[in-house]
């Protein structure tokens, strides 16, 4: 099993979960499947119901493998009009929603932290100065971004150092090509999120070719291909479903041939129809 070291010292494996898609009943079996198979990493977020993401993985898995690493994310809060949902990145807000996620998840110290959002009302010096206070008390092990330009990335890296980057990215939508790249330079983890485009990569002629010329689907060359894009790339595909799990992880197993990953490289959404 390949293994990535996030921040140099986390080793994950190169298939990790997201978990905002489960709620309710036979969400935590889910979870637990995941772990059976080895995957050890799980992303969710304060702002996956309030916290009620986090709260479902502690009732499922607590106590914790010893290797799992559950990597939330903060900087969301209900703190516009009428208790709306909003970017809010102030200190005080980052520093509450670590020191809540902390009890919630039953950890004394949170391994991979991340900023779901850069705050543009809060100066990103302050935003991230707040991540590293945290860092230096001992509350988090590493620190990352999520959706963030180079120059965000760059900024950030200026204050403290960045262990991961989740953006949106997958084989049919390739915007933040300039951000992973940037992580490529620096050895940092990019975790895209979307790693697989809703419905398209199923409607695309060479994706379906390739996935029927190797026994699997359009959704395991997807993820194939991201695996074999990057060193860097850790992709953290969620479902509810226990068999859509076990596909996703199985895709970890293909071997693309370099014909195969030429033709995938020239894909883009812009040339399948009805996405311009």
């Amino acid at each position: 099993m390949k293994a990535f070291l996030i921040g140099g010292d986390l080793a994950v494996r190169r298939i990790g979960f997201g978990a905002m898609h489960l709620s309710g009943d036979g969400a935590g079996r889910v979870a637990r499947r995941a772990v059976e198979l080895g995957v050890n990493l799980i992303d969710t977020a304060f702002l996956y119901g309030g916290g009620a993401n986090e709260e479902l993985l502690v009732e499922a898995l607590h106590p914790y493998p010893e290797d799992l690493v559950l990597t939330t994310k903060v900087g969301v809060a209900r703190t516009g009009p009428r208790g709306a949902w909003k970017l809010d990145g102030r200190p005080e807000i980052l520093r509450d929603q670590v020191e809540r996620a902390l009890r919630r998840l039953r950890v004394e110290r949170i391994e991979l932290l991340q900023l779901h959002r850069v705050d543009p009302e809060t100066p990103l010096a302050d935003q991230i100065g707040t991540l590293a206070d945290l860092r230096a008390e001992g509350k988090i092990g590493r620190i990352g971004l999520s959706e963030v330009s180079v120059a965000e990335l760059e900024q950030a890296r200026s204050i403290v150092d960045i262990a991961s980057v989740q953006n949106r990215y997958n084989l049919m939508d390739r915007e933040h090509e300039p951000v992973l790249a940037a992580c490529k330079r620096a050895g940092i983890a990019f975790l895209p999120w979307r790693p697989v485009a809703a419905g398209a990569t199923g409607v695309s002629a060479t994706v379906a070719a390739v996935a029927a010329s190797m026994g699997a689907t359009a959704t395991q060359v997807a993820l194939a291909w991201l695996l074999d894009h990057s060193p860097v790339i850790i992709p953290i595909p969620g479902t509810a479903r226990v068999a859509h799990l076990e596909e996703n992880v199985a895709a970890e197993r293909l071997r693309l041939s370099s014909a195969q990953r030429a033709e995938l490289d020239r894909l883009a959404a812009g040339d399948l129809p009805g996405t311009r």
